[in-house]
């Protein structure tokens, strides 16, 4: 099983690394952003925006594929995706990359990640896609877990209150095989134009959805004064029926 940072030491997780952190720019310009938390694993593209006035954070998540790294600027921990260490509305941006894949409750860590992005937050998410080659080879982070395709990830997405506004795939050098690098940057944007649905990750920014929980009907008002009765609780158990008396028969 190869973790994410035994992948990202060798040569192809270096070229990767440098494709994705120049998309995730497309996103997020480069620089500080507010307080930004690198959630799974994403040592390598937090130097992107960190700075001395707003430095980032970094959280790998205790599972097998992120947990061994070394430490990186004493801003590194390692957490579970059921509780995360931080107060709630913390963080004006997050990135999850290696992590809803591997994530045994994803609906949990996305609403743990719901709790601690400010309202006015945005979350940049980076999943394996579904329909690329990634997804099919195990010799990368990207090819542990649960692959996603674009509906998917709405729904995922929409079920945990967040609304995505933007997509775009990535990664379109080959997984396994001898790696590129001088023409990594022209395959990858070859791959964009011929084959936008077939990168080998899905990149969705999305944003909270405040008003995804609130009903449409307006809510009743029950006057002060007015006490209403608990309701009986409803029982699929079969009720016993007394036999008709000899009276009922005639």
């Amino acid at each position: 099983m190869h973790t994410a940072a035994h992948f990202y030491a060798s040569q192809r997780g270096r070229v990767a690394a440098r494709l994705l952190g120049q998309r995730m720019t497309t996103f997020w310009p480069e620089g500080p952003h507010g307080h930004t938390l690198g959630l799974g694993y994403a040592l390598p593209f937090l130097p992107l925006w960190d700075g001395v006035d707003a430095p980032c954070i970094s959280a790998r998540l205790d599972t097998h594929v992120t947990r061994g790294a070394p430490p990186w600027l004493g801003r590194d921990c390692i957490a579970s995706g059921l509780q995360l260490p931080f107060d709630d509305l913390k963080f004006d941006r997050i990135l999850l990359i290696h992590a809803l894949e591997i994530s045994e409750d994803k609906n949990s860590l996305l609403r743990q990640v719901w709790k601690i992005l400010r309202d006015d937050g945005r979350l940049l998410l980076v999943v394996p896609n579904r329909a690329g080659l990634w997804a099919h080879t195990d010799n990368s982070p990207f090819g542990q877990g649960t692959p996603f395709s674009r509906r998917q990830i709405n729904r995922w997405l929409a079920d945990a209150c967040f609304r995505a506004e933007r997509h775009e795939d990535a990664l379109y050098i080959p997984p396994a095989g001898p790696c590129p690098t001088a023409g990594a940057g022209m395959m990858e944007f070859t791959g964009r134009v011929l084959f936008p649905r077939l990168g080998g990750v899905c990149m969705i920014e999305a944003v909270k959805d405040i008003y995804a929980g609130v009903p449409s009907r307006p809510a009743i008002v029950v006057p002060g004064g007015l006490r209403l009765g608990g309701a009986r609780v409803f029982s699929r158990r079969q009720i016993s029926r007394r036999p008709p008396t000899d009276t009922q028969n005639t």
